[in-house]
Order: C-alpha cells, then sequence, then structure tokens
C-alpha cells in the first residue's frame, strides 16, 4: 500500500504519504486562503521526500469536512481527480474525526471547527475513535451549555474562548492522523465515506426561482 492523505477542510493545507505501516512524509502549511497554491506543492514534497512517483500509489484519502466550500472543494476535487487518472480508490474521512484521533484526553472530548458566520463545525466523541452522534453546525453559545465543560480540541475553541474554556489540542487537522486512521479503519473493514463535500447548511447561493408570467393589460 501506498496511502496519500490530505485535507484543505480548515485554514491548514495539509498532506502525508502512509505505506501502510507508518507514515513516510508530511506537509503541512496554514493559509486560510492559499489552498489551491499550496496543495499541488504538498503532494509534490511528500513523494519527493519519500522517493516515490504518484504511480506508485494504490489509495487516496482526503478529509471531507464539514468546512468552508472554497477550501474543502481543492481538496475534494483533487482527490477525484487522482483517484480517476490513476484508477485507484479515494476513501473519505469527516475532518473532525481526523482531529478527534489525535486527541490525547481521558474521557469524552468535544471538536470544534470554525464554519464562519461566527458559527462552529461540532461533534461530541467518547474517544479518538468515537463519535458521538452526526456532526452539527451550531453558534458557539448554543453549544457550550451542551457540552458541559467537556475539553474541545480545534480552531473553534480557540477561536471563541468565552464558551469553551478547555481548549486542548490539537488547534487543525494533521494528513499524518488521516492517512493513520485510514489505514486502521481501512484493515478492521469499517466504513469509510465517499469523496463527496459534508455540508451541514445551505450554499449562499442558490439557483433563481421560476420567472413569473407578465401579464398582458386588457384591451378596451
Amino acid at each position: 500500500m501506498l496511502l496519500l492523505a490530505f485535507d484543505t477542510a480548515t485554514p491548514a493545507v495539509t498532506v502525508a504519504l502512509h505505506d501502510g505501516v507508518r507514515v513516510l512524509a508530511e506537509y503541512t502549511e496554514v493559509d486560510a486562503r492559499r489552498h489551491g497554491e499550496l496543495l499541488a506543492p504538498g503532494i509534490r514534497a511528500v513523494l519527493s521526500q519519500a522517493g516515490r512517483d504518484r504511480l506508485d500509489l494504490t489509495d487516496v484519502a482526503v478529509g471531507v469536512g464539514p468546512g468552508p466550500f472554497t477550501g474543502l472543494r481543492v481538496g475534494l476535487v483533487t482527490a477525484r481527480v487522482l483517484g480517476d487518472a490513476l484508477g485507484i480508490p479515494v476513501h473519505g474521512v469527516c475532518t473532525l474525526d481526523v482531529l478527534a484521533f489525535a486527541v490525547e484526553c481521558d474521557g469524552p472530548f468535544a471538536v470544534a471547527t470554525d464554519a464562519r458566520r461566527r458559527e462552529i463545525y461540532w461533534a461530541r466523541y467518547t474517544g479518538p475513535q468515537q463519535r458521538d452522534g452526526d456532526p452539527a453546525v451550531d453558534w458557539p453559545q448554543q453549544v457550550a451549555p451542551r457540552l458541559a465543560g467537556l475539553p474541545v480540541a480545534g480552531e473553534g475553541a480557540v477561536k471563541y474562548p468565552d464558551a469553551f474554556a478547555k481548549a486542548i489540542e490539537p488547534v487543525y487537522p494533521a494528513a499524518a492522523d488521516l492517512a493513520e486512521l485510514t489505514v486502521r479503519r481501512l484493515a478492521s473493514g469499517a466504513a469509510l465515506l465517499p469523496p463527496q463535500p459534508l455540508y451541514l447548511r445551505r450554499p449562499d447561493a442558490v439557483e433563481p426561482g421560476a420567472r413569473k408570467p407578465v401579464s398582458q393589460p386588457a384591451l378596451r
């Protein structure tokens, strides 16, 4: 196996290469406005570090969000294009699960990322690989009472300290964790997601409705 993993659902553009046993190389840059510029160089960098070629790849793993549409689609489109071009499977993983996988915490915790519009994407976990319910999008002040003072990982906890007093690491997802989590799920036969964006709210742009017919004035 040679798995290429990357996530662009947060300000972090993160890429890693995994051979089924260990992470061979990784790359991360944090820049919320340059996902499209940073992902391809990141992929080239990890392949070069490991002395591998893209034709050696057997699988692709990609974070499917939730996340802002602009950055998220960069990773998803790239993953699908690579999968089609190389004829290899593309596996999707919830970005919140990637963050949770790296949490070092005894007991339950939560993960919250920035959803913009003063909202967060969040989910509660009973352990690093055990999500308690589906991801959601809400105002931080609405979520805080429901988490009952639990530790919270992710950028959302850092951005809204009044709502989440117990911020913990990590702040951003790492592709090394995405790769390791994907390898473990594949080995165990656990279900993975299709490479489709995990949207939790409607996009700002919508198709216009049908035009109303123009009534003709009555002839006298």
